[in-house]
């Protein structure tokens, strides 16, 4: 059965529920569809985030890049204006990619625009979780550590440093930094009020934390392990920096990218004008964003970023919603569906459940519809790609009943039919189930979708027309409701099943 076509040549690849949905390995599928036709696909770009986003494609694990890395016969893979990026995680993720085989640095064009972050961005990122923690007796937010929330409230306060910097001369460079230094230096002693001891310790935790992520890059021999030392950059007293080295490391970094510093916005234009597609993958999800989340992010994580973080004209999308069978969180969020940890699903689930950036663990819960059809209301998407259905098989001969959150509901028995913008409101909901039989046949080589378990085909039916029946509550549906593009049976690039029904054709099996 011929998959239908995309409505445009823009492809955005978007998360609708709280990030980690698998979104790094539609990228290769897209690739691969259109890679016959002439409308393939020349650009990947990375539109918002930074290293803080971690996306897995073809078992290849990338924080900073875009998934488009994997496949090589992509030749662009672009970095947005819309990002935040640290000019040493650059090298440090290409390097030992290119090592393996992987054409990265000819490929790469970062936006003039493209804001710079570094240690000092870091440090406030740590200062902020002690802050939180220790005067605030707040809970820690889990941030990663990568500095991104730092750099972003740079950008509204009109200080931001951009890669273009990296086209001028050192001394122009070298005094922006210095500023950002100073703030960041008299921030975290004054205003997060970090004490001598703890701040000696952030330079101890950062070094750790990257030879861990790094482990492997200093085994080969890529970067020596003194590259992921950060207390080089640690000054002669308390909060203060040792600004020469900082300078010169960050000025090396930077000036060695500059042959792939330019306009990503030309780029774009000029594939379009030739015919070609072009993918815009998303960091985190659309419950994060900034603006229209909650516990969001710093950025802007859904479809209308695309335009401002390429700089060219709105114009017609095509957007695709990537979740799982079964949700996640990693944080401090409400998660109103989360599993019990006694529930055997719940202990199967953990097992598989560990942050592509951080290795933390990640919470687990049923699948929530009306967080899914909110993001197809109010954000909007014309295919949909479930990953992850194996996750669910139950172990055994016993057949698990499986939960869809389908609603909401108040103290008083009034429902809600999609998520309330005010937290402490959503704080006070319980969710309101359906409930599906469980299957135990191993599906990971199933290839087509007759070929599932019944339960199995009703369980998808099921996600997908909860998210209908939310988006469209008490209103009639539109004539073209959002289609099944691809179904994940497993982690790897062949485990997808492609001849989905019809939207209309799952609902009635329902």
């Amino acid at each position: 059965m011929a998959l239908p076509p995309f409505s445009s040549q823009l492809i955005a690849d978007v998360g609708i529920s709280l990030g980690d949905e698998g979104k790094g390995r539609l990228v290769p599928e897209i690739a691969e569809e259109l890679g016959s036709t002439d409308r393939r696909v020349t650009v990947v770009m990375k539109v918002n985030g930074g290293a803080n986003a971690g996306h897995t494609a073809a078992g290849v694990k990338l924080n900073l890049l875009p998934s488009g890395v994997v496949e090589r016969q992509i030749p662009h893979l672009a970095i947005g204006s819309g990002v935040v990026a640290d000019p040493r995680k650059f090298l440090w993720e290409a390097a030992p990619l290119e090592r393996k085989g992987y054409s990265v640095l000819d490929r790469l064009l970062i936006d003039e625009r493209t804001m710079t972050s570094d240690l000092t961005h870091r440090l406030l990122d740590l200062a902020e979780e002690d802050y939180r923690v220790k005067v605030l007796l707040e809970e820690s937010r889990g941030s990663t550590g990568r500095g991104i929330s730092a750099a972003y409230s740079e950008e509204t306060a009109h200080w931001q440093m951009y890669f273009s910097d990296f086209l001028a001369g050192p001394n122009f460079f070298a005094r922006k930094l210095a500023q950002r230094a100073d703030r960041a230096c008299r921030m975290i002693q004054h205003v997060y009020r970090v004490d001598a001891a703890t701040w000696n310790a952030f330079f101890d935790r950062l070094s750790e934390a990257e030879k861990r992520a790094n482990a492997e890059t200093i085994e080969s021999g890529v970067f020596p392990a003194d590259e992921f030392d950060f207390a080089k950059f640690r000054g002669k007293r308390p909060f203060e920096l040792d600004l020469d080295c900082l300078t010169s490391v960050y000025w090396k970094a930077g000036t060695a990218l500059r042959r792939n510093i330019g306009e990503v916005r030309e780029l774009i234009l000029g594939e379009i004008s030739r015919g070609h597609s072009i993918i815009g993958e998303f960091g985190q999800a659309y419950w994060l964003d900034k603006r229209h989340g909650f516990s969001g992010t710093s950025s802007h994580t859904f479809t209308p970023e695309f335009f401002e973080s390429a700089n060219i004209p709105v114009q017609p999308i095509h957007t695709f919603g990537v979740a799982k069978a079964y949700d996640t969180k990693v944080g401090t969020h409400t998660f109103l569906t989360e599993m019990s940890d006694a529930d055997p699903l719940c202990r199967k689930l953990k097992k598989l459940e560990f942050g592509t950036s951080t290795g933390r663990q990640r919470m687990v819960g049923w699948y929530d519809a009306v967080e899914k059809g909110d993001a197809l209301r109010y954000g909007g998407f014309q295919d949909l790609m479930i990953n992850k259905l194996d996750a669910l098989t139950w172990s055994g001969d016993w057949k698990g009943e499986l939960l869809i959150c389908t609603a909401y509901e108040q103290a008083d028995g009034t429902r809600c039919s999609h998520v309330p913008r005010n937290e402490a409101v959503r704080k006070s909901l319980r969710p309101v189930y359906e409930r599906y039989g469980g299957w135990a046949e191993d599906i990971s080589n199933v290839r087509h979708f007759s070929d599932l378990p019944s339960n199995a085909r009703r369980y998808v039916a099921g996600m997908v027309k909860a998210v209908v029946d939310v988006a469209y509550f008490g209103e009639k549906r539109p004539a073209k409701l959002p289609n099944l593009r691809y179904l994940g049976v497993g982690p790897g690039p062949s485990q997808l099943i492609k001849d989905l029904p019809t939207t209309e054709d799952l609902v009635r099996l329902v």
